[in-house]
């Protein structure tokens, strides 16, 4: 894929994860408290905010402050950054891949900036119950990683194969 492809189509799923998920975040901040839940669906989607200062399902959320910021600024940070020039730079992925690895630096670094910006936490909204499954608290951008990690399964990372030049 050409490198103006690759761009084009790096910037509007970007835009799109990011936008959707900061717009959620930022109307689950203004209409959710702490302190209650909202229930829909007979209970199996539920709205209530949460300040994750963890990762995943709060994974690290104890942590010392020097060691989460070490470990979710600087090598989160670093990690995205990688995959950001390693989805710019591969002439040979194909658009699933594309949007798949932009998916996940988009969810990454969406949750990131909520880090830096409210010091330290990510804010969380969802919650889905399915009998007697449930998730933990989770927002868009978690939504965002994980159908990226997805899609780069069901297209196994596929690129275009190289041509042999005699």
């Amino acid at each position: 894929m050409k490198f103006s492809k690759r761009l084009s189509l790096i910037t509007l799923v970007f835009a799109l994860c990011v936008g959707i998920d900061q717009i959620t975040k930022a109307i689950a901040k203004a209409t959710l408290s702490m302190d209650s839940v909202q229930h829909y669906l007979g209970g199996s989607i539920r709205l209530l905010l949460t300040h994750n200062t963890g990762t995943f399902l709060g994974l690290g959320g104890t942590l010392p402050a020097n060691v989460r910021y070490a470990l979710m600024i600087i090598g989160l940070g670093s990690f995205l950054l990688a995959l950001l020039i390693y989805t710019l730079m591969n002439r040979r992925a194909n658009a699933p891949t594309v949007i798949a690895l932009t998916m996940i630096f988009s969810g990454g670094l969406s949750n990131l900036l909520d880090r830096i910006v409210y010091g330290g936490y990510v804010v969380d909204f969802l919650n889905i119950s399915a009998g007697m499954l449930q998730t933990g608290v989770f927002n868009v951008a978690d939504v965002m990683l994980l159908a990226g990690a997805f899609i780069l399964v069901a297209v196994g990372f596929k690129t275009k194969p190289q041509i042999a030049h005699s």
